[in-house]
């Protein structure tokens, strides 16, 4: 697995990245049906290649470059990157309950601000 999208994103969804990847791999864009109805963008870890572009274009620093150098504290985000697939209903559900039982787990940190929240996770 590739890069993975974590909290930071959560209440920005900022498509800054998607707007920079070169092969589409940032998901669900604002033309897509799921983007009004998800918390986050996701990564599709199959489609990532690897480039980088994303982590400098996104303004909360919710981009990591593997899940090894994600903080311990949104390693359960992975998991919501790797099922996430758009346009498969099933797979958006299953994404999005990952990411509300992290919102659940971490209400402390979703106080704070996204901008400040991927240091307030290192902490």
């Amino acid at each position: 697995m590739a890069f993975v999208i974590t909290d930071p994103c959560i209440g920005t969804k900022d498509a800054a990245c998607v707007d920079v990847c070169p092969v589409d791999c940032i998901h669900p864009r604002k033309d897509e049906p799921e983007f009004a109805q998800t918390t986050m963008l996701y990564i599709h870890p199959e489609e990532c290649i690897d480039c980088g572009a994303c982590v400098p274009a996104c303004p909360v620093a919710a981009i990591y470059d593997s899940p090894e150098s994600t903080p311990a504290s949104q390693k359960q985000l992975v998991d919501a990157n790797s099922v996430y697939r758009a346009g498969d209903a099933g797979a958006v559900a299953q994404a999005e309950a990952v990411v509300q039982a992290h919102i659940a787990a971490h209400a402390d940190l979703m106080a704070v601000a996204p901008a400040e929240r991927a240091a307030a996770h290192a902490g």
